[in-house]
């Protein structure tokens, strides 16, 4: 199952039958996927064999991707090749004339074209015309017609073309087939008497314990429980340097181990560990078609059918209307038959598509189908979350001061709130309270305010622990208040204040902190290259606008604004994408937290940061940076515009080589040699054109 033509077959056949509900066809894997309502999948599997298909049930929609195709011996090939020579050379000198040479291009289409013959007979028999079906008409009329060298040779160049872009295509298979090869079958797991023991990774249970040497790649996604090392976690994240593990961190299946010795607990099986994800993910993208190729697949249903009726008023109008040679003209359609299938045209746009996802998902970048990888090359705008995006997230406390003489508890309470909260400057309070040995209060009545703050009641009082909006809106802030904190605002530090709420109603602002994040290496230069792409930036934070206009200024972002609750972030990318639209531009945000998901979901292209090991970040996010590294969006870009250009160049190879051909072949001058180079070789040409992205 390669080519549409057996893709509408099949179609044809289940798309009509009781409890059918929908099928997913992926070309490139060859998997059908069927939705259905069927007691089991028998009727399923004998419907596709009336075709002359064997349908190979797969154990569960997690499998592997399939192996490659069985490979067929060479040696009839070689006979046939033989025979097709001898075809040739008889002819030319004239021996045994005429039934040695046509002995020997019948025993040449027999040893290399039964294949041809089977798959044609089966297409004509169900309505549809594809490349064998044409093949078998030609060659047939070629022998009826006493060509008899050509009629074997074009057969053999025919089925030997065949076998190479099978290995062609098979290489695009395996580039995705490479990823699961990453985690090993085995793993060294600890045993009820203490002793280590090699087990197969598919039935290590979670919470088992692996021992990983140096040299080794990790088996399965764990926690390091003993031991220190450096990682080499380029096969999922993309990461270039390896990274440090120790006691608590996670491991991801497929990752290198390069010196010390460590023992860790496993935490996902091995059909859920980020890897196998990453792969799902991957192959699911594939069965999206991405907008070149629904044109694609468009214009083949309208192209062949097309060409098959120029042939056919070339074999009749010229020697009915106008008397010429029935036979001539009779040739001159077969060789456009030849010359009509569009396989060139149609396997240009996976193979292509296919490389470039197995090329990102090497380089850490998950993308979740063709469209987007498509859409990369207009991007106009890039919306960017600060903290965790932008920043390291993880922000240290730098200022704290008191604001009333009342409240000696100020910072246990604050503290005690900002401990229940997942914010970066939060943990930042209540850090730097435990690392000065203050206590922990008991707070009740919880609650988290989106992109505003905490709030909860300690010791019978109401408190609340929020961003200085917060504090403002609760008519807290007085104007020696704004100015102390507009001090420490522009020198790019995020400040939460402490408010006890009176029975009335009204706040108190008790104490202040302030925190500073730091901006990471890489931020800097990714902005860099996006500028030098053509892509400006915007960044939209939480936090007040003088910190995030500092950072922005630090990274060389177009535009800050902070302040931004959940929804203004998404109002804003909304807005951009209606303005970049107008200009046929698209417009990305990323961000790594849940307060960004109604941005991700308003823009083109959502990047979700660090995703890996995370997993509903590589479930919803149209592109998952499997690590916190800005610079994978340029190259997201690069990627994208790169595969565009090599789309547009099989596009117009497969289509420019067949329009040379069918000129030629109208004026005369056309032979089957030439046709069978003419649709063949278009095909190798775009097959090895859109390999060139799966390379390093």
């Amino acid at each position: 199952m390669d080519c549409p033509t057996e893709e509408t077959l099949i179609r044809n056949k289940l798309g009509g039958m009781a409890g059918v509900a929908a099928l997913d066809f992926n070309l490139m894997q060859r998997v059908l996927t069927v939705h259905h309502t069927l007691a089991s999948a028998e009727p399923l599997v004998k419907a596709i064999a009336s075709l002359g298909m064997k349908a190979e049930p797969l154990a569960s929609e997690q499998a592997a991707p399939l192996p490659a195709a069985e490979r067929k011996p060479w040696w009839p090939l070689a006979l046939a090749g033989v025979a097709a020579i001898g075809a040739e050379a008889t002819e030319w000198v004239g021996l045994g004339d005429p039934w040695l040479p046509a002995l020997l291009a019948v025993a040449a289409v027999a040893l290399g074209g039964l294949t041809t013959y089977h798959k044609g007979w089966m297409a004509l028999r169900n309505g549809n015309l594809n490349i064998n079906a044409l093949m078998s008409i030609a060659v047939t009329g070629a022998l009826i017609l006493r060509e008899w060298p050509e009629a074997a040779m074009v057969m053999v160049l025919f089925a030997l073309a065949e076998r190479i872009e099978a290995a062609s295509l098979d290489r695009a298979r395996n580039a995705i087939r490479g990823l699961m090869a990453m985690a090993p079958e085995q793993a060294t797991v600890r045993q009820a008497d203490g002793s280590w023991a090699a087990e197969p990774a598919a039935g290590v249970a979670v919470g088992a314990l692996v021992r990983l040497r140096p040299g080794e790649r990790v088996a399965l996604d764990g926690r390091v429980v003993r031991g220190q090392s450096a990682l080499d976690q380029a096969p999922i994240t993309g990461e270039s340097v390896p990274v440090d593990k120790v006691v608590g961190d996670a491991l991801f299946a497929g990752s290198i181990n390069q010196s010390g010795e460590i023992e860790y607990e496993v935490t996902a099986p091995a059909n859920d560990s980020t890897l196998a994800r990453i792969i799902h993910a991957v192959e699911a993208a594939q069965a999206r078609r991405a907008p070149t190729q629904r044109f694609v697949d468009q214009f083949a249903r309208l192209y062949t059918p097309t060409v098959f009726a120029i042939a056919l008023a070339v074999a009749v109008v010229p020697p009915l209307a106008m008397g010429g040679p029935w036979v001539e003209w009779i040739y001159k359609a077969l060789v456009l038959l030849v010359i009509a299938c569009p396989c060139a045209l149609v396997i240009s746009t996976p193979v292509t598509i296919v490389s470039g996802l197995a090329a990102a998902a090497r380089r850490g970048i998950l993308i979740k189908g063709g469209v987007y990888l498509e859409q990369g090359k207009d991007l106009s705008w890039v919306a960017l979350d600060k903290t965790g995006t932008v920043t390291h997230g993880k922000p240290a406390q730098t200022d704290y001061a008191m604001l009333v003489d009342d409240a000696p508890h100020a910072r246990a309470i604050a503290a005690s709130l900002a401990a229940r909260s997942d914010h970066p400057v939060s943990k930042a309070v209540a850090a730097a309270a435990q690392a000065d040995g203050i206590a922990l209060l008991d707070a009740t009545e919880f609650e988290a305010m989106a992109g505003r703050g905490t709030r909860g009641r300690i010791d019978g009082d109401d408190y609340c622990l929020g961003n200085h909006r917060l504090i403002h809106d609760m008519g807290a802030c007085s104007p020696e208040l704004e100015d102390r904190l507009e001090v420490l605002e522009r020198q790019g530090k995020t400040v939460v204040l402490l408010a006890r709420l009176g029975k009335d109603g009204a706040a108190v602002a008790q104490a202040m902190f302030a925190a500073a994040d730091t901006v990471r290496d890489t931020s800097r230069q990714a902005i860099a290259e996006l500028h030098a792409l053509g892509v400006k930036t915007i960044m939209l934070s939480g936090d007040n606008p003088h910190t995030a206009q500092a950072i922005g200024a630090q990274v060389g972002i177009d535009e800050a604004r902070g302040n931004q609750l959940p929804q203004d972030k998404a109002d804003a990318v909304a807005t951009l994408a209606a303005d970049t639209h107008a200009a046929h531009g698209k417009v990305g945000m990323a961000g790594d937290g849940i307060n960004d998901a109604p941005a991700l979901a308003r823009a083109d292209i959502g990047f979700a940061m660090g995703a890996a090991g995370t997993d509903t970040a590589i479930e919803t996010a149209d592109v998952a940076l499997m690590d916190d590294d800005l610079r994978k969006i340029p190259a997201f870009v690069r990627l994208s515009r790169r595969t565009s250009r090599i789309l547009w160049q099989n596009i117009t190879l497969a289509l420019g080589i067949k329009a040379v051909f069918l000129a030629l072949t109208v004026a005369g001058m056309g032979t089957m040699w030439m046709a069978v180079f003419a649709d063949m070789g278009a095909s190798l040409l775009v097959v090895f054109n859109g390999l060139r992205l799966a390379r390093r």
